[in-house]
């Protein structure tokens, strides 16, 4: 069920990689964040939308990866924004997405991954500060509710994935401490933090999710070993062995 962390904000967390869809309530109605995963969980993330009683405007994706693409008939047919970067790769990288979709998840209506529009420069109906980036993904964004006390980190800051460079794209190390800069200066104004993936954070914890991933990326900067107890898990072996590949052929 919808888990409400602050006003007008609730979560609700997939078994999938502990994916977080978030609701947040504007002036105009329902914004649906990263709406995930699969079937089922569209399907009552619907059913706990409805028990809200306020209906859906719009969507918004935090980044192009396709589990932050997606979406459901019964949420309406809205727009459904990213910062134009977000909106240009989604709608470059749409069949490899849905075809991604297809092998990890079942019953995602595949038609309706990645229609995404650019935000408006005033942000439309979507409420709070877009903090853009471009570290994991291009046109990465947090949105910052800092009325709220809240800021909705995308795949950034999570308890339980290590910060993920992107492959295909030079110096995302840099990237990282430049994102890693922008959130910690947004994360001035909030008592809440909803990664992208995981646990919501809140209060000291907060501090500790921005540590953990400088300690990460330092590590990476200095060429070490970084000391991480998200590395226990060991399907992140693999992401872990690329990051530190990318990072080295960045320092050469």
């Amino acid at each position: 069920m919808l888990n409400q962390v602050a006003e007008g904000v609730w979560v609700r967390q997939s078994e999938w990689v502990w994916s977080n869809a978030v609701v947040v309530r504007g002036e105009d109605g329902l914004i649906l964040v990263d709406p995930g995963i699969d079937g089922s969980d569209l399907d009552r993330l619907a059913d706990d939308v409805d028990r809200l009683g306020t209906e859906v405007v719009a969507g918004f994706s935090t980044h192009p990866h396709w589990d932050h693409l997606l979406w459901h008939s019964r949420f309406g047919d809205v727009p459904r924004y990213a910062t134009s970067g977000g909106a240009q790769a989604a709608g470059e990288a749409r069949e490899p997405a849905r075809q991604m979709a297809a092998r990890s998840a079942s019953g995602i209506p595949l038609e309706l991954i990645g229609l995404l529009t650019p935000l408006p420069a005033d942000g439309g109906p979507v409420p709070g500060e877009i903090v853009e980036h471009q570290a994991h993904a291009i046109g990465h964004a947090a949105l910052l509710l800092a009325d709220r006390g809240v800021l909705l980190a995308g795949d950034m800051l999570s308890d339980v994935l290590i910060p993920l460079l992107d492959p295909r794209r030079p110096d995302q190390v840099s990237a990282y401490e430049t994102a890693l800069d922008r959130l910690g200066e947004a994360a001035r104004h909030i008592d809440v933090l909803v990664p992208g993936h995981g646990a919501v954070a809140e209060g000291p914890e907060v501090a500790a999710r921005l540590a953990a991933d400088r300690a990460y990326i330092d590590a990476l900067r200095r060429g070490g070993e970084p000391v991480d107890a998200r590395l226990e898990q060991d399907w992140l072996s693999g992401p872990h062995r690329s990051n530190l590949e990318q990072a080295r052929r960045s320092s050469g």
